[in-house]
């Protein structure tokens, strides 16, 4: 049932112009006994993913070697009238 929603929340999305991939895995219990049986396979779909990886180093947004100075900045402001 999880693969029917995933798949129609995923062609929805791109029936909008709006990216979208279905990803299915292990999803194991949260918060609850483990049961007895082997865990079940689970399907989600993903939006607009940026990045994957390891961990936070792999998928940094900003990386800088040694110390980084700012050296200007500008900032500006517009009116806008409705």
């Amino acid at each position: 049932m999880c693969r029917d929603f995933a798949h129609l929340a995923v062609t929805l999305c791109r029936a909008l112009n709006i990216p979208a991939r279905y990803a299915f895995g292990y999803l194991p219990d949260i918060d609850v006994p483990v049961p007895p049986q082997p865990m079940d396979f689970f399907a989600w779909m993903e939006r607009v993913l940026v990045a994957r990886g390891r961990d936070a180093l792999d998928v940094a947004m900003v990386s800088t070697y040694g110390g980084p100075e700012l050296t200007s900045m500008t900032v500006w402001a517009d009116q806008v009238i409705s």
